[in-house]
């Protein structure tokens, strides 16, 4: 792993809260002292008299494989694999691909690439942590007909409508299936024969057995499989029937000795179910105990971005975006090629902090936390985004020679480079104006400028086109003042702009990257009261798509200096007066790098009235 790519060293202890204090708590009690661990995942018989378990605790990051990571999974990334590391543990890559026909070896690939790329190995002692829900498919059905015939699940032959009407509501309890007391054998026969394909899709469901009055409507008979005759990217055709998510989630925890099961609150109120399952399949003996224990956190909710899959794929599909790598986009491929560092989300992960109430962070955070970073590394470099010719009259047709400046100005261990001098250069044609306001101090008629790391020039006017356009700048140098030297300081200018030698410019593609919504809350309509048709992010659901910003990408013609010529894919460099830049990974080629824009050197979004 490049220096570039290393996870950032902490410089603090990281902050404490309520899962690090519960982690702790478990460690001092010896909750999980007495676990042992048979090498690889299983059920009781596989651990029983095997070693004590290595890891003191066991976390784990359960993407399932049906799309690209975003920026929310960063921070569950960062969460669970730096618990694991801080209290000598071991955090686990698992592939939740229980739903075949949404799931893709592409997606599998991806999500691998975006945790490596974070920093984070699920490696542990030459053992590789990477496991699949289908790995346990097996053991999965062995607990289904388990349960069968301990009396806590039963297949139910309702239709979809009729489980629906039987479930009841928030205020009413439900009414028991006609299929509820069936007998076991009858069960048993049944679940071999949806596995076999023997019923069509939706004819019939295993529903786990245990209160259909629960106030709680997650105890309700939940399903725990449904027929479903869908090839699977791993297993092929094995299988007729899956299990549910629900299901399938607390069995593979537990057959990987997961300590601490960190999900979202979403699953808060899963959590009855969770516990319920593992101590049914416990009691029989399938199970290790201590069980794991599902513990919830708030998800990311970041203004300016849309991090619902459905709303992804439709920016991605009508075109909105050029594909899920798309520097606008908040996925992790996305990230990475506009240039954000997994330095920068391991500090935002660190600064946003861990919490069980729902709040909104301001894309501003995240954009701080890159700032903060790249400037830390990021080399500097000059670069004219919208030039215009300076020509310096009194300068040599045919002289050319160097100036110096510095790589990194609080770095000097990276020294200095050269940036050739001609009689002709690039300026920003901000940097001249005809007619300047009061308080504007760099080029116009009769005013002095130091040329960074050259000269002190003055103007002496302009050419123009038939149109008024300004297509030359004129001025002379005094060969006294060079920067370096001591007559540098023998006159004093107050405006200092900066330049590239038209001579030797290297002309490259910039895009001009900024925020894709132009909106806090995209589509925001009134706030909805928690669990009443809410949209996204606890706001009623208005036309999103109008609020996408029409200038989130410009692409100019720039001269840059000529040692950017030799930047290599991903590397990142302050434009100076410009903000942070990243040789683009994609369309970048030897000896002619493309570059995109990260984020510019301070914040020039205003937070929205009334903004959370």
């Amino acid at each position: 792993m490049s220096a570039a790519n290393k996870p950032r060293a902490p410089q603090a202890p990281p902050a404490s809260n309520f899962i690090r204090t519960l982690i702790e708590t478990d460690l001092a009690n010896g909750k999980y002292a007495a676990r042992t661990w048979g090498g690889k995942p299983g059920p009781a018989g596989t651990h029983q008299g095997a070693p004590a378990d290595p890891a003191k605790i066991r976390t784990r990051f359960p993407p399932e494989p049906n799309g690209y990571l975003h920026i929310g999974h960063a921070k569950s990334i960062c969460l669970n694999f730096g618990l694991a590391r801080d209290y000598g543990g071991v955090c686990h890559l698992r592939f939740d691909d229980t739903n075949p026909e949404k799931e893709e070896q592409e997606y599998v690939d991806s999500i691998i690439e975006a945790v490596k790329w974070l920093g984070f190995s699920w490696e542990s002692g030459g053992v590789p942590h990477l496991y699949y829900a289908s790995d346990y498919f097996d053991f999965m059905y062995q607990a289904a007909q388990y349960l069968i015939q301990s009396g806590h699940a039963y297949v139910d032959q309702q239709t979809p409508e009729e489980m629906r009407a039987n479930r009841g509501t928030l205020t009413e309890p439900g009414r028991n299936s006609p299929w509820r007391e069936r007998p076991a054998a009858e069960s048993l026969a049944l679940l071999r024969e949806m596995r076999d394909g023997k019923h069509a899709d939706g004819a019939m469901v295993l529903r786990a057995k245990i209160d259909m009055a629960s106030p709680n409507i997650n105890l309700r008979d939940p399903a725990i499989y449904r027929i479903k005759k869908a090839a699977h990217h791993r297993t092929g055709n094995k299988w007729g029937i899956y299990p549910m998510y629900t299901y399938a989630h607390p069995i593979e925890d537990a057959l990987e000795n997961i300590t601490h099961s960190i999900c979202t609150l979403e699953f808060e109120d899963q959590r009855p179910f969770y516990d319920w399952l593992l101590e049914r399949l416990a009691e029989g003996g399938l199970l290790q105990r201590p069980l794991p224990q599902q513990i919830e956190f708030a998800r990311l909710n970041l203004t300016y971005v849309v991090l619902s899959k459905r709303k992804l794929i439709q920016l991605v599909e009508e075109g909105h975006v050029a594909g899920w790598d798309d520097p606008r986009l908040p996925t992790l491929v996305g990230a990475r090629r506009r240039g954000y560092t997994p330095e920068g989300f391991h500090l935002f992960t660190e600064r946003i902090g861990v919490s069980k109430s729902d709040s909104w962070i301001d894309y501003s955070v995240l954009e701080d936390c890159m700032r903060e970073h790249l400037n830390e590394v990021a080399e500097r470099r000059i670069a004219v985004l919208d030039p215009v010719k300076l020509v310096i009259d009194n300068y040599p047709e045919d002289k050319a020679e160097e100036c110096f400046a510095p790589n990194h100005p609080q770095r000097p261990e990276l020294g200095k480079r050269a940036v050739p001098l001609t009689r002709e250069l690039w300026i920003e044609r901000e940097d001249f104006m005809e007619n300047p306001p009061k308080g504007y101090f760099r080029l116009f008629p009769g005013n002095s400028v130091r040329l960074r790391y050259g000269y002190v020039v003055k103007c002496t006017g302009c050419d123009k086109d038939a149109q008024g356009n300004v297509t030359a700048v004129h001025c002379e140098y005094d060969p006294d003042t060079k920067s370096g030297t001591p007559g540098a300081d023998k006159v004093k200018v107050k405006g200092n702009i900066h330049w590239v030698s038209a001579r030797h410019a290297y002309t490259c593609e910039v895009r001009l990257y900024d925020r894709l919504f132009r909106t806090p809350h995209p589509g925001k309509l009134s706030p909805l009261p928690r669990g009443e048709g809410r949209g996204e992010g606890g706001f009623g659901e208005g036309d999103w798509l109008a609020d996408l910003n029409p200038d989130s990408k410009r692409t100019v013609t720039a001269q840059l200096e000529p040692a950017l010529r030799n930047a290599q894919p991903e590397q990142r460099f302050q434009f100076e007066r410009h903000g942070y830049f990243v040789s683009d990974r994609v369309d970048s080629r030897p000896g002619a790098p493309v570059f995109n824009r990260t984020v510019t050197l301070r914040d020039s979004w205003v937070k929205a009235a009334g903004q959370p």
